[in-house]
């Protein structure tokens, strides 16, 4: 049997083009500067991967091919080997973008847990929003 997750799209608008923040988001370089739940400090390339400090300790990220469809999906892979796909897009809204990411509920997730991790997710593309429009 397929094995599928609960899942929350949590997004925010954003009043740039989806190029404009695409150009910033994709930059491993910027996660720091909103990306709190992945990156606490300077993220550093390793080969195809690159390291962070995250909240979870140290981490390894995969991110998509650069592309023009908008699409940040991320693995990250913990210090213990547990690997988690992380789908985030940036999509045409109107004349700015919407930036949707999936969170998914693992099976040892708790409720009290899962909700944390939307409002950090949340927490972080506000920040992104905030960033691209000031």
């Amino acid at each position: 049997m397929v094995q599928t997750f609960r899942c929350q799209h949590i997004s925010v608008s954003i009043q740039k083009t989806p190029a404009e923040v695409y150009a910033f988001a994709s930059q491993p370089d910027n996660m720091p500067k909103w990306a709190a739940g992945l990156s606490r400090s300077t993220m550093k390339k390793s080969g195809e991967v690159w390291i962070a400090d995250s909240p979870m300790g140290s981490v390894t990220v995969k991110f998509a091919p650069h592309n023009s469809f908008g699409v940040l999906d991320h693995d990250v892979t913990l210090s213990n080997g547990a690997l988690f796909h992380n789908p985030l897009r940036i999509l045409k809204n109107g004349g700015g973008s919407e930036v949707v990411f999936t969170l998914y509920r693992h099976l040892d997730m708790t409720d009290e847990a899962f909700a944390n991790d939307a409002k950090q997710v949340h927490a972080d593309l506000i920040k992104l929003k905030s960033l691209l429009e000031n």
